[in-house]
């Protein structure tokens, strides 16, 4: 899920919220509570859950250890 900065324009409280990309943006400050909530222009940022991703995952054989180098049998 995506990550958001926000910057309250009242009080200058700043916070990062996990939101979905559906979902509407916030606009109540949790310091403050005035509705002056402004998303901030951030670099993308997302948290994977989950079990992930392996380079192991659908690798046969000797295929498996690629991060190993080469390594002589």
């Amino acid at each position: 899920m995506p990550m958001y900065d926000y910057q309250c324009a009242s009080c200058g409280h700043q916070l990062e919220a996990i939101q979905k990309i559906s979902a509407p943006a916030l606009v109540d400050c949790p310091a403050c509570q005035a509705p002056e909530l402004k998303k901030m222009l951030s670099m993308p940022g997302f948290r994977l859950s989950g079990t992930g991703w392996y380079e192991t995952d659908f690798k046969t054989g000797s295929k498996k250890n690629l991060a190993g180098g080469d390594k002589a049998d």
